[in-house]
């Protein structure tokens, strides 16, 4: 018997329809096919996670990729000066 696999959109529509509460556990765990203990722990999972979606400040993935981008641009920078400083240098024009 294989464990079933489902994608966080998926687990995500799921678990709103649940906090939507038209519709009873057992009826939404029969229509998406889960099982109704797995669906009420989405719908707990989201109802505690939802407060850090509306946290201020940038997520520590956020601030990695901010600090990534400047050294890349500062590189870029590096570069494009070495780059003018050897076309400048050079007996022979680079195109």
């Amino acid at each position: 018997m294989s464990r079933k696999s489902y994608s966080p959109d998926f687990k995500a529509r799921v678990a709103l329809e649940a906090l939507k509460e038209l519709k009873t556990l057992n009826e939404l765990a029969r229509e998406y096919e889960v099982n109704p203990t797995q669906l009420r722990q989405w719908k707990r999972q989201l109802q505690e996670d939802a407060p850090h979606l509306f946290a201020q400040g940038p997520s520590p993935d956020q601030q990695a990729d901010e600090a990534l981008k400047a050294q890349l641009y500062q590189q870029i920078g590096q570069l494009k000066v070495e780059l003018d400083w050897v076309k400048k240098s050079c007996p022979l024009r680079l195109r």
